[in-house]
């Protein structure tokens, strides 16, 4: 099967390489703004399929969805809502958008974390078979690619099994596979209704300041079989890409996350910088250090640019 995110022999950005991430709140009727991500809305699963069209119209055709369900579950097994949106989009759009679907558990579970936890810990059983369930749940709606960002030890591998069992041998893994501990990430968990409670995300989450740890973590994925890799923040992890890629010979991306998209706009707004400008020069540093694909709240307003 040709890969949806090769890896990357030109030194400029492409619209091909761009994803444009969009978040999906079942409480929402129309859509509401997410503090601090300019244009980048919550929507309804009634609202979605126009926003995406309008984006595909725009040259973006590669999105990564976050779903955010009603009912919280301590042991979650139950995706319906997931599989109806995306259900819905391929049913529209088919062949002519890629669809990744972020696979966690943190906007369903009660208390915010990446799997189902007990007495402020994780039970990794439990949480591979969540994991697994909602994964094959997404594949079975029409889902692309699988992209899980749990950061839990040997999910990639579990996953793989369980595709197998069920039919989907050829499904694509695009792992969060160096995803860091960091304070990076507030407007995210705002709209993903996925702030931890209880105890923090070191436990499975990478430490920012352990090289060695982050580059294995990526390279283990690798082994267990992912397709694609990813480093998440970015722009902290902009010197890890290209040894990645050296070690696993995989396609690897950065995902320019909800902090530093918000600090692009702040600058912005504070007329201390122009934002399509301040947009170009943060994606031309992760091309520069040699990523794929980038995943940035942006991909809508610099593809015009490129």
């Amino acid at each position: 099967m040709k890969p949806f995110f090769p890896i990357s022999k030109i030194s400029k950005i492409t619209s091909n390489m761009l994803i444009q991430p969009f978040f999906i709140d079942q409480k929402i009727k129309d859509k509401k703004p997410i503090k601090g991500l300019g244009k980048n809305y919550s929507w309804s699963s009634k609202k979605i399929n126009q926003a995406l069209e309008k984006d595909l119209k725009k040259g973006v055709k590669n999105f990564l969805l976050f779903i955010v369900p009603n009912q919280k579950q301590v042991l979650p097994e139950d995706f319906s809502f997931h599989y109806d949106v995306i259900r819905n989009i391929k049913k529209q759009f088919g062949k002519d958008i890629v669809l990744l679907i972020d696979t966690c558990l943190c906007s369903i579970t009660p208390d915010g974390h990446c799997g189902v936890s007990q007495h402020k810990k994780i039970d990794l059983q439990k949480t591979h078979y969540s994991l697994g369930v909602a994964a094959n749940t997404y594949l079975e709606a029409g889902a692309d690619i699988i992209a899980p960002s749990d950061m839990m030890k040997n999910t990639t591998k579990y996953l793989k099994k369980t595709f197998q069992v069920n039919g989907f041998n050829s499904a694509s893994i695009m792992s969060y596979s160096t995803k860091f501990k960091s304070n990076l990430y507030g407007p995210f968990r705002e709209a993903a209704k996925s702030s931890p409670l209880g105890f923090d995300r070191s436990s499975y989450q990478l430490p920012v300041n352990d090289r060695d740890k982050a580059i294995k973590s990526s390279i283990d994925n690798a082994a267990q079989g992912a397709d694609y890799l990813m480093v998440k923040p970015g722009m902290t992890s902009i010197d890890l890409i290209n040894e990645i890629k050296s070690n696993t010979l995989l396609p690897t991306g950065v995902y320019q996350v909800s902090g530093e998209y918000a600090s692009l706009n702040y600058l912005h707004k504070e007329k201390l910088g122009d934002y399509t400008k301040l947009l170009h020069e943060s994606l031309l540093v992760f091309k520069r250090a040699k990523a794929d694909f980038i995943i940035t709240y942006g991909a809508r307003d610099i593809v015009s640019y490129l």
